[in-house]
């Protein structure tokens, strides 16, 4: 079999780089381990920047996103009873949107079946070859039987464990790392928000946050220890504990109810460069990491593909290499920005073991400069939509 863009990983980054290119006339084929029932039930990423809310319509994906997310023009940061708003719309005119990044697979899913893309699931053994020669090739094996697909380029949307950045060999890239001492327990359960914009809650017994994907389905999270398990938090415990990192105005309004999932996620900021080998391009988890604290995972996996989708686009379609030369540098450059304001919200928020009283003096008054400045409440705000592409 032959394509011009081999993507390897099904998930969200992959499918919408696919669909871009589809759009433009490029074709494609897409290589998932999993299957399509398991790629639809990871429970991930809830918040769309502004950029990824127009990257979707781009792709003609954006209808029922528009019709079923839920706008937020700002968001809270607090400290016990102190509720601090950001509101993104009044300090950069853009605002985020609430959109499970479940529904966004399920959307490229769909718009992918209609073009009759190819979508192979199931594939084991994935080795990438060839990335200096004339045409790239991947080869894999699904159904117990051998296969060989030649390409043009290759796209690595294959995450942290995927086989695309462990092509690179490994004394030509450099990890960067910062392992955080602490998991992050999330919940869903189907229950009223309890509050209309999400809240980030600083306080002594540790991190908080209070989100949400409908108004009767929400997602919290509080910080435990990496020794945890989930079966050391039962829904009664999970409750009172959330209850009391909250504000108690927000606690107030609490209403409580059974989980329907529920999962412990390390912490990690990380990032390989370069991300691009050859033929070979990095995409989304392949390549970086960051913490949930900033909502940055799925967005910086978007932006990749924003910079990706139209250097294949340049390349393929009019001769121009120039933007595949520069992919790995343009879009490392929003990367590190994006990892510099999850590490800033990860130590701004959370309590660390073994700190010093001047630690928790650091986060007060860092919130307290957000309550006072306007300047401040900006940069964040600007971060948090989203920069610029």
């Amino acid at each position: 079999m032959n394509t011009q863009v081999a993507i390897i990983g099904g998930g969200p980054s992959g499918l919408l780089l696919s669909q871009l290119l589809n759009r433009a006339g490029i074709a494609t084929v897409i290589l998932e381990r999993g299957t399509r029932d398991h790629v639809l039930s990871r429970i991930r990423a809830g918040i769309l920047e502004w950029g990824s809310v127009e990257m979707m319509r781009e792709a003609g994906v954006g209808a029922r996103m528009d019709a079923e997310g839920f706008p937020h023009d700002g968001t809270y940061i607090t400290d016990a009873d102190l509720m601090v708003h950001i509101d993104f719309l009044a300090l950069t005119g853009k605002r985020v949107m609430v959109y499970g990044q479940t529904e966004v697979t399920q959307d490229l899913y769909q718009a992918q079946d209609a073009m009759g893309t190819t979508i192979i699931h199931g594939v084991e053994d994935v080795r990438i070859l060839d990335l200096d020669g004339p045409q790239a090739a991947v080869e894999y094996t699904v159904g117990g039987e051998r296969k060989r697909l030649t390409c043009a380029y290759v796209a690595g949307c294959d995450g942290f464990h995927g086989v695309s950045r462990k092509t690179i060999p490994e004394e030509k890239r450099q990890a960067f790392e910062r392992v955080y001492p602490f998991g992050w327990l999330g919940i869903l359960s189907r229950t009223p928000p309890v509050n209309d914009e999400l809240i980030y809650a600083n306080s002594p017994h540790g991190f908080a946050l209070a989100s949400m994907r409908n108004e009767n389905l929400v997602r919290y999270y509080v910080q435990v220890p990496l020794s945890d398990t989930v079966e050391d938090w039962s829904d009664e415990r999970f409750w009172a504990e959330f209850s009391r990192r909250i504000p108690a105005s927000a606690a107030a309004r609490l209403v409580t109810g059974p989980s329907i999932e529920k999962s412990i996620a390390p912490l990690r900021s990380f990032v390989s460069e370069p991300l691009r080998w050859g033929r070979l391009f990095l995409v989304g988890d392949a390549a970086h990491i960051v913490p949930p604290t900033g909502a940055k995972g799925l967005n910086l996996a978007f932006s990749d593909v924003f910079y990706l989708h139209q250097a294949l686009i340049s390349a393929l379609k009019r001769g121009d290499e120039s933007g595949i030369d520069r992919y790995s540098e343009v879009a490392l450059r929003r990367i590190w920005k994006a990892m510099r304001f999850s590490w800033q919200m990860t130590m701004m928020l959370h309590r660390f073991d073994g700190e010093d009283n001047f630690a928790a003096q650091m986060r007060r008054a860092t919130l307290a400069h957000l309550a006072e400045s306007e300047t401040a409440r900006r940069d964040l705000a600007e971060n948090y939509v989203g920069l610029p592409f």
